[in-house]
């Protein structure tokens, strides 16, 4: 049995799954799918092309699959995916895609806390945190596990490697690439993420190997091009720095610098 307060305003034509709730005076656009056990809170708007997972948790006030702010979208046909167990906090404002992509992806047991922007054409993987305030631009790409602080601002287009870590204001316009600390205005490299490595079980053998891949590419007087071909050539055995490598090679907003 679905709970939906009677000031609430769900549109008929809405798939809802089993055991939702949808609070006080929320909205529920006409192409909008909600999976079983979700919770909607109060004042929440969500417009057409939200696919909603089971599981999601949505607080007051957030915007979800809004149209895109940007001047070349005609109403294109567009969507928002959010993915199981996710949690949406307070006033969060979340926009569906554009042509480009069709869609903004927002995966499974992630974290958005208060005021988090998402942008149009966004992709999120798993497990990741969005501290109060994250401002993401259009196409930003964040891999599994990535932890942005309050009040970090990614440019349009930033790619975000696996386990990086960002302090609270953080600024990028280049890529971050995976297992690292980040932090000032720009961004530049701190070090690696050990304590989070740690936690998600990497071996000191792993921790040692990314440490040393990321001493060669900001610390060797190499270019980045020559950089990568020592990281390659000495680590050609190990998936986790081929992971490094294969991220700076598809960097399309070059790297970030120590």
């Amino acid at each position: 049995m679905n709970k939906i307060h009677p000031t609430s305003i769900v549109s008929p034509e809405a798939k809802i799954g089993n055991n939702v709730e949808i609070g006080p005076f929320s909205i529920i656009n006409d192409d909008v799918e909600i999976g079983d056990n979700t919770i909607i809170g109060p004042q929440v708007n969500i417009y057409d092309g939200a696919r909603i997972g089971k599981r999601v948790k949505i607080f007051q006030g957030a915007s979800v699959s809004n149209k895109p702010q940007d001047l070349k979208f005609a109403d294109e046909k567009t969507y928002l995916h959010i993915g199981e167990d996710t949690v949406i906090r307070e006033f969060a404002t979340l926009h569906r895609g554009t042509v480009v992509t069709g869609h903004t992806t927002i995966g499974k047991n992630c974290l958005l806390m208060a005021y988090t922007h998402v942008a149009h054409d966004c992709t999120l993987g798993n497990n990741i945190i969005l501290a109060n305030s994250v401002q993401l631009g259009g196409h930003v790409e964040i891999d599994d596990w990535a932890i942005l602080g309050g009040g970090c601002a990614m440019h349009q287009f930033v790619k975000i490697g696996a386990h990086v870590i960002a302090s609270g204001g953080t600024m990028a316009n280049a890529d971050i690439p995976p297992y690292i600390m980040v932090t000032g205005v720009p961004a530049r490299f701190v070090g690696l993420n050990n304590i989070g490595l740690k936690r998600r079980g990497f071996t000191s053998e792993d921790i040692s190997s990314i440490k040393d891949a990321y001493h060669l590419f900001y610390n060797s007087g190499l270019n980045m091009t020559a950089a990568r071909e020592k990281i390659a050539e000495k680590y050609s055995g190990y998936p986790l720095v081929n992971k490094i490598i294969q991220f700076m090679n598809d960097s399309t907003r070059t790297i970030i610098r120590k």
